[in-house]
């Protein structure tokens, strides 16, 4: 058992997730830097395969971290990325829950709270930069994402129509060579 590297996987996982505002998502680059660069727990293709597999299955987008920490670790380092990911940010909220009804009228919190959301955005904006840098090759991959992302943006379908279109497309490419 690697204790040392349980260790830094739950120092790791626990603080990115306490500074991440906006949700798992935004935290993409940062679980990134860490598995991949820092402690090389999984190479770029395991990674993207992590976060699409964590992105498709239903279910909380921590997995993506429960994954890395499997791999990593195996069953312990599943459960010790989980709960490294779930407890902080958890005991965080309900603090910020009782803030926000002490200090609610306040115009300084006000003005904090409005500050938030270009700042999350700005965050899902690099974490979506960064995921496509990782997972998009070549011209199909840039084709699909494209696709899908003009599709959901433009029109009210529900998701699961590009989702399949997109996946033909893939296999079609991938049988006539286009993917490697």
């Amino acid at each position: 058992m690697n204790l040392a590297g349980l260790f830094l996987l739950a120092i790791s996982f626990a603080t990115t997730a306490l500074v991440s505002f906006g949700g798992i998502l935004v935290m993409v680059p940062e679980i990134h830097r860490i598995s991949v660069e820092v402690y090389r727990w999984a190479s770029d293709a395991e990674f993207a395969s992590a976060f699409a597999v964590s992105q498709m299955a239903p279910g909380p987008n921590i997995m993506l971290m429960s994954l890395i920490g499997w791999r990593a670790f195996g069953i312990l380092g599943l459960l010790v990325a989980t709960f490294a990911v779930i407890l902080p940010p958890g005991i965080l909220a309900i603090i910020a829950g009782r803030m926000e009804v002490r200090f609610s009228s306040s115009a300084i919190f006000k003005l904090v709270r409005m500050s938030l959301p270009p700042i999350v955005i700005g965050l899902m904006m690099a974490s979506a930069f960064i995921t496509a840098k990782i997972a998009v090759d070549g011209l199909i991959g840039i084709f699909i994402a494209a696709g899908v992302a003009i599709f959901v943006a433009l029109t009210k379908q529900n998701p699961l129509i590009p989702i399949v279109l997109s996946i033909v497309v893939g296999v079609i490419a991938g049988r006539l060579g286009y993917l490697v």
